[in-house]
This record gives C-alpha cells, sequence and structure tokens, in this order.
C-alpha cells in the first residue's frame, strides 16, 4: 500500500501522475491519493474579491489564514474542481476513483483552532475567526472499504472537527497521517520541485537521501511549504511507514520514478 500526496502548486502535471498512477494500478498496485489545489485556490480567491492572507507562526511555519468565507473558496476549489477534475481523469483511464474530503465520513477528523498566532511585523499577535486544525484520527475502515471493493480513493482537505466543523488541514500532514494510520510501505510527496534542496532554488542541490532518524534537523533546510512536507515526513516515519519520498510532479511518469529512488528518500 503506497499513499500519493499531490501539491497544488504551479506548474503539477496532473495527466501525467494520473496516468502513471492508473498504469500501476492496473498492474496490481493499490494507492491513495491526497491532493491539494492551493494555487487554484489564491486564483479563484483572487476573483472572488477575497485574496488569500497567509501567515508565519513564531515556529517559521508559513500557512493560510482561513476565515469562514475563505474556508467556502477552499472547498470550492479543493472539493469541487480540482477533486473531480482527477476523479474524471482516472475514470477516463480506465480507473474507477472515488473523490471524497476528509469531512465525508470523518476520514481525516482533528481539533479545531479558532485562533492562531502569528508574527507581523516582528511582534507575535493572535488572529481569531481560523478555521484550521491538524489531523488527529483517520477512518481507516471506510478507506479501506473503498480500496477493498476495487475504488481508487481520491481524497482531500478539508477535514471534519471533532464538533463537525469543517477545518483547513496540511494536505502533506493528513497524507502522513493516513499513511501511518493504513500502514503503508511508502509516502510520496510530490511537488513543483525534484526534492528537498540544500540551496533552494537550486535544483542541482537536491539532497537524495536522509536517514529516517535524522529528518527533523532538516527542517533548517527547507524553505516555505517544504518545511510541512519535511515535518510530515518525520510525523510518518515516526508512525512506522518505511520510506518517504519527496519527488517531482511535474512531467514524465512523477510516480514511478519517484518509487524507482528519484528525489529525496527518507528511509
Amino acid at each position: 500500500m503506497i499513499v500519493v500526496k499531490v501539491g497544488g502548486s504551479a506548474g503539477i502535471d496532473y495527466d501525467a501522475v494520473c496516468a502513471d498512477l492508473a498504469a500501476l494500478w492496473q498492474e496490481g498496485q493499490r494507492f491513495v491519493l491526497v491532493h491539494g489545489g492551493s494555487g487554484e485556490t489564491n486564483r479563484v480567491a483572487e476573483a472572488l474579491g477575497h485574496p488569500p492572507r497567509f501567515v508565519t507562526s513564531p515556529s517559521g511555519y508559513t500557512s493560510r489564514f482561513t476565515d469562514r468565507k475563505t474556508l467556502e473558496i477552499f472547498e470550492m476549489v479543493y472539493c469541487g474542481k480540482v477533486n473531480k477534475g482527477l476523479v474524471e481523469r482516472f475514470q477516463r483511464l480506465g480507473v474507477n476513483a472515488v473523490g471524497l474530503s476528509g469531512l465525508d465520513g470523518r476520514i481525516f477528523e482533528g481539533k479545531h483552532k479558532d485562533s492562531v498566532r502569528v508574527v507581523e511585523n516582528g511582534k507575535v499577535k493572535v488572529l481569531r475567526g481560523d478555521h484550521t486544525g491538524t489531523v488527529e484520527r483517520v477512518n481507516v475502515d471506510l478507506v479501506k472499504l473503498l480500496l477493498g471493493a476495487g475504488y481508487l480513493p481520491v481524497l482531500t482537505p478539508p477535514a471534519a472537527s471533532y464538533e463537525g466543523v469543517a477545518i483547513n488541514v496540511d494536505g502533506d500532514r493528513a497524507a502522513a497521517a493516513l499513511a501511518v494510520a493504513l500502514g503503508a510501505d511508502a509516502l510520496l510527496l510530490l511537488s513543483n520541485v525534484p526534492g528537498l534542496l540544500r540551496n533552494y532554488p537550486d535544483e542541482g542541490s537536491l539532497i537524495p537521501s536522509i536517514p529516517a532518524h535524522d529528518v527533523e534537523r532538516y527542517l533548517d533546510v527547507a524553505q516555505d511549504r517544504m518545511k510541512k512536507k519535511v515535518l510530515g515526513a518525520a510525523e510518518a516515519v515516526q508512525g512506522g511507514v518505511k520510506r518517504v519520498i519527496f519527488g517531482d510532479a511535474r512531467a514524465g511518469k512523477p510516480v514511478s520514478a519517484a518509487l524507482g529512488g528519484a528525489g529525496t528518500v527518507v528511509s
């Protein structure tokens, strides 16, 4: 069992990812696909007159501040356009995919954080009205039910809070939690770079391998969104996932290449 997370930034080749996954699926390999949609969400939010707001925590992590209107735009893009676009691709390729959000069946569940501490102009502030959280529980039975019936699950944030409120959760960490819950052999984190770069954006500075016990040390190397991917990788290997690969989703056969060791391999 392999969990594949594909990001939503510019340059991602969803056609290539889906074609590669479909070919492997038809050979008998089993996957769960988790996806993002940040780039398209930003474009839609701008068009709707509610541009995205990104904030940085005191520990250096950047995330989207998700008020209620932002959450609604987020759901529109992630659960609608991007999710169904991926499902349609798989259906065309002969794979019977089912697209669900983490809210459906409480596939992803966690605590609702109504406020967030951020650093602005060198000062720490508290912003309220946030709809975010971290995946703490996975409804693995529902995912296994779909897999057992021959469906390819295509999953996306948001998650459900324990009170049933939709919450924005980080897709990489959600995928890591899913990989742990499924006892996956590998977690692939595919984005628009070839892997973890020591000197971003220099693609010649790719770090080819990281020992599993040492992965958290690379948080200082990671830039921006890659920090969450490294954190997710650390959580996955600590939970028993044997391999985590940071791979390139821009062209070719992204899944096969990552499984073959292309990118940054944490093992």
